[in-house]
């Protein structure tokens, strides 16, 4: 998990961003955990995708939640608006649920505890 800053609250999120230009959904989840944890990581199955809408904002978001195993720790600077990297255990992470930053980091928990796992053939790129 990660603590980001959002405005002046600290709120608690998977690793999660943008796609860049010409990056794969696999390229990317390979960056931004790296950027936003330091750690690699090496997707090895698809979780779920989500899709949310903020009730002020009006945004949209679309989540793909991805499992996988962790290498090394690469010690180097982290995002801007991270905070830190944390680990957390389920009782850390019950205890801490209204600081979730939306309600897709229950429900990607909640299915990774369930067992969800897809293929990452399921992506075509």
């Amino acid at each position: 998990m990660v603590e980001e800053r959002i405005g002046s609250a600290v709120r608690l999120n998977q690793p999660a961003g943008h796609l860049e230009d010409n990056e794969s959904l696999i390229e990317a989840v390979i960056r931004e955990t790296r950027e936003e944890t330091a750690w690699q990581f090496q997707p090895e199955a698809l979780v779920g995708i989500y899709r949310w809408r903020h009730a002020v904002s009006q945004e949209t978001y679309v989540r793909f939640c991805f499992t996988g195993h962790l290498g090394v720790f690469l010690d180097t600077p982290l995002d801007p608006d991270i905070t830190r990297a944390v680990w957390l255990d389920t009782t850390a992470l019950t205890e801490r649920t209204a600081e979730f930053r939306s309600p897709l980091v229950a429900q990607c928990w909640q299915d990774y505890l369930a067992g969800k796992r897809y293929p990452l053939d399921l992506l075509n790129e």
